[in-house]
């Protein structure tokens, strides 16, 4: 089964862009080498810093639209809530590496959403 992503970009100055994809580490990528012109390359959203997992595309589809409805501070407590230090979740996937963390202590910041539950995903 493959899985789909929601995620949150952010840059040093905590602007945020929620996404959605199949392939987290490519559209990762994408960003962080400004590949793709629009938002994220203009304010360099270079860092993530929030996913969730999905078994089923629609369900990712529609977490996205929930998120992107909220209020910027409800967004922040979500981050928050697994990734309190506001790391880069990304660090370490590609191998050249040159973006900063904003704390020392690990972090969580991946939920596999399945059938209506939540909890820790490994990444």
């Amino acid at each position: 089964m493959r899985d789909y992503y929601v995620y949150i970009m952010t840059n040093n100055y905590a602007t945020l862009y929620v996404g959605v994809t199949n392939d987290l580490e490519r559209r990762v990528a994408e960003h962080k080498r400004k590949l793709v012109p629009g938002f994220t390359s203009k304010y360099n959203l270079t860092r993530l810093a929030y996913y969730e997992v999905f078994g089923d595309p629609s369900d990712a589809i529609g977490r996205e639209k929930q998120i992107k409805g909220w209020l910027r501070r409800r967004k922040v407590a979500l981050i928050e809530s697994v990734n309190p230090n506001w790391e880069d979740l990304s660090v370490g996937w590609f191998g050249d590496e040159t973006t900063e963390r904003r704390g020392s202590s690990s972090a969580g910041g991946g939920l596999r959403m399945t059938d209506g539950s939540t909890g820790a995903s490994s990444h």
